[in-house]
């Protein structure tokens, strides 16, 4: 069986749309399915720092078209992603949270209710009320949930995931590692994915 690791960040709009379908892509094709919750402020920080730069100095044409892109792929997955008031967030906590939802078995729906939140529903998910809220629809304990985020163990484990990404050459959200080594980045690079997996399984 083939294993594909999903770093993702719940404040990139590309990785929610790759999260619709990771899942089922997985599952179609055999794979067994990591979750690696990751900051990817922290990334651009120590390798990327050119997307803060290009926020400062923004190109129109690219910006039109990385809109038009956005919208396309929302309409193509049935998505009704909106442009957040709060951009970008700090989704440390909700990330550290993630760890949590692993363990307990719950990672698909926390999520799903953490994109969406922020991606449709405009929600800061930084804030505890709306975290709370997250929590209930994944069917998770608040009160747990919170003493567990604030652990050294939790926290510990988001700087872990974070310097791995950068170690092995990512650079943003969403990327995936196929059977350990062979990287992608972005959410539409599942049809080369698939093909990675074919290879992989007539070697």
């Amino acid at each position: 069986m083939a294993t594909i690791e999903f770093f993702f960040d719940y404040s990139s709009p590309w990785t929610f749309l790759a999260y619709d379908r990771i899942e089922s892509f997985c599952a179609d094709n055999g794979a067994d399915l990591v979750w690696k919750p990751f900051l990817v402020g922290g990334v651009f920080n120590k390798v990327n720092p050119s997307v803060y730069q290009r926020r400062e100095n923004p190109v129109p044409p690219k910006d039109n078209y990385y809109k038009k892109d956005m919208a396309d792929w929302s309409a193509y997955q049935g998505i009704s992603m909106i442009k957040p008031s709060v951009f970008p967030v700090n989704s440390v906590k909700a990330l550290r949270g993630a760890f949590v939802a692993i363990e307990q078995g719950t990672i698909s729906p926390y999520s799903r209710a953490m994109f969406e939140a922020y991606w449709c529903d405009d929600k800061d998910i930084s804030q505890e009320d709306v975290l709370r809220e997250i929590v209930g629809k994944a069917g998770m304990d608040a009160d747990d949930f919170f003493a567990q985020i604030g652990d050294d163990t939790i926290k510990r484990k988001l700087f872990e995931t974070t310097d791995e990404i950068i170690e092995r050459g990512g650079f943003g959200s969403p990327t995936f590692f196929v059977n350990g080594s062979d990287m992608y980045f972005g959410n539409d690079r599942l049809e080369l994915i698939k093909a990675a997996i074919d290879r992989s399984k007539a070697a």
